[in-house]
């Protein structure tokens, strides 16, 4: 296996988890319109970003799986009474900025591979390879973007309240 393939395979499994947990972040903090609606939506970005890797990945002697299906089930629906009730409490803030750092972490440990994947592009020559980093990674920087914005926006109020 090559350190390309070995790249490959980690923006894989990256972006499977970005996916899962923006999803998750959207469904817990469903009272956090904000946050849910633009959770749900950057979520697509990390679903094509799969699609884009499983599609390029037999040219790199790779089967990745497929993006899994992310519909509603019984938990989500759970989850969707429990953000209905009313009433916020501290916690649910510090839950929030809590997946929000998570959140930007990984969507920065996706850039940083998207990054040396790009330069093995450019090192090698490797167009395929290249116009694949060149189209996912402005999306993903703008996932770090979103999550840095919204602690630097929420993380004063939410810390310092009682």
């Amino acid at each position: 296996m090559t350190g390309i393939t070995i790249t490959l395979r980690a923006l894989h499994d990256g972006e499977r988890r970005m996916e899962h947990d923006l999803l998750a972040a959207a469904d817990r903090h469903r009272a956090e319109h904000e946050v849910h609606h633009v959770a749900t939506d950057v979520a697509r970005w990390s679903h094509e970003h799969i699609e884009r890797l499983v599609h390029a990945a037999p040219h790199y002697g790779l089967d990745l799986p497929g993006p899994t299906n992310q519909g509603p089930g019984l938990w989500a629906a759970v989850r969707e009474k429990t953000a209905q009730a009313p009433g916020r409490y501290p916690e649910a803030g510090l839950a929030l900025l809590h997946d929000l750092r998570d959140l930007h972490l990984a969507a920065t440990e996706n850039s940083l591979n998207w990054e040396m994947l790009a330069q093995a592009a450019q090192a090698t020559g490797d167009s395929r390879l290249l116009d694949l980093a060149t189209a996912c990674h402005p999306q993903t920087l703008r996932q770090i973007r979103w999550t840095n914005t919204m602690i630097k926006t929420l993380a004063p109020q939410l810390l310092t309240s009682t």
